[in-house]
C-alpha cells in the first residue's frame, strides 16, 4: 500500500475514533442526566434541551445512522419516564424525533412515535406530518415493506385532527399502493375502503370510530396509555361500542343516527 492509501486509511480511522469518543462522552452525560431526572426533572429537561440543540449542530463524520439510533434510544427513555413526564410534559419529543428523521429518514419504526407523541399527545399534527413527509420522500416499499405505515399514520392524523379529507383520501390511497406486493398486502383493501368511504361520506362516524380504533392499537403497541385513553373517549363520543375480553379491547361500529333510520 502506498503512502497515499496509508494516509487515507489513517484519516478514516481517526474520524471513526473521534466519532466513537464523542458518542462515549455523550453517553456519559446521558447517564448523569438520568440521575438528575429523579432529583430535579425540570432542570434535567432544560439540560436535555440544550444537549439536543448541540447534537443538531454536531458533525457526524458519516455516522448519521449511528447517531439517529442513539438519539432514538434516548427518546424511548424520555418517553417512558412517566413520573418525569407528569411533571414536565412531552415538549422535547419533537426535538428528539426531528433529529432522528433528519439523520436517518429511512428509520421506519420511529414514525409511529411521531404520530402518537407529536400529534395526539402534544396536539401538533401539522408538525408531525412535516416530520413524516421526510420518510415518504426517503422510503419506498423496496427499501422497507413497512413503509406504507407512513401514509397510514398521515392519513389518520389528517382525518381525525386536521379535518383534511382530501389529504386523508390521498394518503390512504398511497398506503394501499405502497402495501401492494409486500407481506402486508392484505391491508390494501382496508385502506382503499377507507378512501372510498371518505369520498362518499366525509363525516362518516363509522369510519372515524374505525380510525380511532387504529390509533388505540398504535398506542398499545408502544405502551402509550395516555393516547389509548383518549382514543377510547373519542370512540364513545362518536357512539362506538367498547368491550373488553381477555385483556383486549373490542370496538363496535356506532348505531345509525335517528335521522338516517328508515
Amino acid at each position: 500500500m502506498n503512502r497515499f492509501h496509508w494516509g487515507k486509511a489513517l484519516v478514516k480511522v481517526t474520524i471513526a475514533v473521534a466519532a466513537l469518543a464523542g458518542i462515549i462522552l455523550l453517553q456519559r452525560s446521558q447517564l448523569n442526566l438520568v440521575a438528575l431526572r429523579g432529583e430535579n426533572p425540570k432542570q434535567a429537561e432544560q439540560q436535555e434541551a440544550l444537549r439536543l440543540k448541540l447534537l443538531k449542530q454536531t458533525p457526524t463524520f458519516g455516522f448519521d445512522n449511528l447517531l439517529a439510533d442513539w438519539v432514538f434510544l434516548n427518546f424511548l427513555q424520555y418517553f417512558g419516564d412517566q413520573p418525569a413526564r407528569e411533571k414536565t410534559g412531552y415538549d422535547l419529543s419533537p426535538e428528539y424525533l426531528d433529529l432522528v428523521t433528519r439523520r436517518d429518514p429511512r428509520f421506519v419504526d420511529v414514525y409511529i412515535f411521531i404520530s402518537n407523541s407529536v400529534s395526539y399527545q402534544l396536539g401538533q399534527p401539522q408538525l408531525a406530518i412535516q416530520l413524516m413527509k421526510r420518510g415518504t420522500v426517503a422510503l419506498s416499499p423496496r427499501i422497507d415493506p413497512k413503509s406504507f405505515q407512513l401514509w397510514r399514520f398521515m392519513g389518520l392524523d389528517q382525518l381525525l385532527l386536521l379535518g383534511d379529507i382530501p389529504g386523508s383520501i390521498y394518503s390512504h390511497e398511497m398506503a394501499a399502493k405502497w402495501v401492494a406486493g409486500t407481506p402486508y398486502q392484505d391491508y390494501a383493501s382496508r385502506f382503499q375502503q377507507t378512501a372510498h368511504f371518505l369520498r362518499s361520506d366525509p363525516n362518516s362516524r363509522a369510519v372515524r370510530v374505525s380510525a380511532w380504533g387504529s390509533i388505540y392499537a398504535q398506542a398499545a403497541m408502544i405502551g402509550d396509555q395516555k393516547t389509548q385513553e383518549r382514543a377510547k373517549q373519542e370512540i364513545l363520543a362518536l357512539g362506538g361500542k367498547l368491550s373488553e375480553q381477555d385483556g383486549k379491547l373490542y370496538i363496535g361500529a356506532p348505531s345509525e343516527s335517528p335521522a338516517k333510520k328508515p
